[in-house]
C-alpha cells in the first residue's frame, strides 16, 4: 500500500491516464486489505486492555464474547489470505471448451456455462456473455464469458481460478435411443483480465482480422449487419471471436480483452514451466488432470478429485451452487502452503 500511495503521488503519474486507473484501482483494494486487519489488531488491543482492569464477572464475560468474536473473524480473514496471488483481485475470462463425447459433450458445455453464470450473478458478480459457437445438434462447442468484480475478498479470478481443468460427466444420454449410459468430458480456462496494457504487448500486424454476421440473438440490427469479429493472433495460434456486443467496435474491444487474458496467461504458465524445470518436476502435457466428476448415474455425486469433497446434490451443484467446493479448494491452497512453509523451516 505504501508504494503504490508513493507512487500515485510521483510527477507525472497521470499522463498515462490507463494505467494511473489502473494504480489506483490496486492502491484501493490494499487499503481495504490494511484497514480490516488494523481494525482487528485495535479490538485485540483494546481487548487486552479491558482484561487488565476486568475486575467482574460481567465484564469477564463480555470479554470472553469479544475473545470469541475476534477468533471468527480472524478465521474469516485468514481464509481471505488465500486470495494472494497477483491477479486474485480482477475480474476473470472463462473459456469452455467441449470435448470427447460427441454431442453429449457440447450438451455438457452448455450446462457448465449455466452453471458458473449462475453462481456468478448469485454471488454478486457482473456477467458478461462475450461468444458461443453452437453445437452441431445440441448444446454448443465453446463458450466465453467474463465475471467482474469481487465478493467476500477476492476477486472473480480469485475465486475461480481453481476451476481451470477438465470436468467429466456421467449420465444417462438424452440423445441416446438405446438409453445408454455415457461418459462426456469438457475443458474450463480461467484466465485473468489484463488491468494495464503494458502487461501485455500486441502487434497490431501480428493480428488477423475477420468480420461476419452475428449467428445468435441479437436484433435485426446485428442479422443484418457483420458486427462479430474474430482476432487470430498469428504467433500463437490463439483464435477469440465475440458476436454479443450489437456493434463491431464493442465486439472487437471484448475479443481483444479475452485475447490479452490468454496470452497473459500464457506467459504465466511459462515462467511456472520454467520454475518446475528448475526444480526439476515433471510438467503434464495437454488438456491437464481431470479435476472433477458430475455424476448422475447410477449414483448421484459431484467429488472434486483434488480436495475429495463431495456432495450428492448434483441438481444443486449444476444450478451454480459451487461455492463449498471453491472455498475446498482454496482452503486445501491455504494447507498446502502452510506445510511447505513448514518444510522450509
Amino acid at each position: 500500500m505504501a508504494r503504490l500511495e508513493t507512487e500515485s503521488t510521483a510527477q507525472g503519474f497521470w499522463d498515462d491516464a490507463d494505467r494511473a486507473r489502473s494504480t489506483m484501482k490496486r492502491l484501493a483494494s490494499r487499503q481495504r486489505t490494511v484497514e480490516v486487519w488494523r481494525r482487528l489488531e485495535s479490538r485485540l488491543v483494546d481487548a487486552v486492555e479491558l482484561l487488565e482492569l476486568a475486575d467482574d464477572d460481567e465484564m469477564a464475560e463480555d470479554l470472553s464474547a469479544e475473545a470469541l468474536a475476534i477468533g471468527d473473524e480472524l478465521e474469516r480473514r485468514s481464509f481471505e489470505l488465500a486470495f494472494s496471488g497477483p491477479y486474485d483481485s480482477r475480474s476473470a475470462v472463462i473459456s469452455i471448451f467441449a470435448g470427447s463425447g460427441g454431442v453429449d459433450s457440447q450438451d455438457w458445455t452448455e450446462m457448465l456455462l449455466r452453471m458458473y453464470q449462475r453462481w456468478a450473478e448469485r454471488s454478486g458478480f457482473g456477467v458478461d456473455l462475450v461468444d458461443i459457437v453452437q453445437g452441431d445438434e445440441a448444446g454448443l462447442k465453446s463458450a466465453t464469458l467474463e465475471v467482474r468484480g469481487e465478493a467476500d475478498g477476492g476477486g472473480a479470478y480469485g475465486w475461480l481460478r481453481s476451476e481451470h481443468g477438465v470436468h467429466r460427466l456421467v449420465r444417462i444420454s438424452p440423445f441416446d435411443q438405446n438409453h445408454a449410459r455415457h461418459t462426456s468430458f469438457a475443458r474450463v480456462e480461467i484466465m485473468p483480465e489484463t488491468e494495464d496494457a503494458a502487461e501485455v504487448s500486441i502487434d497490431e500486424d501480428e493480428l488477423k482480422i475477420d468480420v461476419y454476421r452475428a449467428s445468435g440473438n441479437g436484433g435485426q440490427n446485428v442479422q443484418k449487419n457483420s458486427t462479430a469479429v474474430r482476432i487470430t493472433h498469428l504467433p500463437t495460434g490463439f483464435v477469440v471471436s465475440c458476436q454479443n456486443e450489437r456493434s463491431l467496435r464493442r465486439n472487437r474491444e471484448s475479443a481483444m480483452r479475452v485475447l490479452e487474458a490468454r496470452l497473459l496467461m500464457l506467459e504465466e504458465q511459462k515462467r511456472e514451466e520454467e520454475r518446475l524445470a528448475i526444480r526439476g518436476e515433471h510438467i503434464e502435457a495437454g488438456w491437464g488432470n481431470q479435476i472433477r466428476s458430475y455424476v448422475l448415474q447410477p449414483y448421484r455425486m459431484v467429488k472434486d478429485l483434488r480436495t475429495n469433497h463431495e456432495t450428492s446434490d448434483t441438481d444443486g451443484v449444476l444450478d451454480g451452487e459451487i461455492s463449498e467446493f471453491l472455498r475446498a479448494s482454496l482452503e486445501h491452497q491455504i494447507g498446502q502452503e502452510a506445510r511447505r512453509a513448514e518444510a522450509v523451516a
